[in-house]
């Protein structure tokens, strides 16, 4: 086992222990700082695929902005009533175990019968990951979507001016 093999090892089973335990906190201030291990766990597997400006950004968005966002929100709803989480045995927690069952079956499916050849990295896969090659692919190959999303987020802007001004002058 080489040691990028034995960082991606570690790292997932501490994305998958960080996962499960988020799920199982009664409090959620608790289940919030697991969640923001997970992801930097998750940034860490990011760096072992050679995708350096996604993990970058994946740990400044979502375990830095999002998660203080979130436990903001947490602390100021003050979530003290325990028993008003608790949720009965419905019909959505049976849809949740068999759809749990089913990704079971097909993650054992995936790590069965895979080739050697399909878990090989590309060798331009260290390129790729560098914000040059981002940059490179965005503002060729994808410049008119790029350039219409530009449009779609400065009407919603505008949008959003307006309806704010409006809601101040009543």
């Amino acid at each position: 086992m080489t040691f990028e093999q034995g960082m991606f090892y570690s790292l997932a089973g501490i994305t998958v222990f960080s996962a499960v335990m988020m799920l199982l906190q009664r409090n959620p201030v608790n289940s919030a700082l697991y969640l923001i291990l997970n992801f930097f766990c998750l940034g860490g597997l990011y760096l072992t695929l050679n995708a350096q400006f996604i993990a970058m950004v994946h740990i400044l968005v979502y375990a830095g902005a999002i998660m203080v966002l979130f436990l903001f929100v947490i602390m100021l709803l003050n979530l003290g009533d325990e028993k008003r989480l608790i949720e009965h045995l419905g019909l959505r927690v049976y849809f949740g175990i068999a759809f749990s069952m089913g990704l079971l079956v097909e993650l054992l499916y995936i790590f069965g019968f895979n080739s050697p050849a399909a878990t090989q990295l590309s060798p331009a896969s260290v390129e790729m990951g560098t914000v040059e090659y981002i940059g490179k692919v965005l503002f060729t190959k994808f410049l008119f979507p790029f350039e219409i999303t530009s449009f779609l987020l400065l009407a919603a802007i505008i949008g959003a001016v307006l309806l704010a001004k409006k809601k101040l002058v009543q």
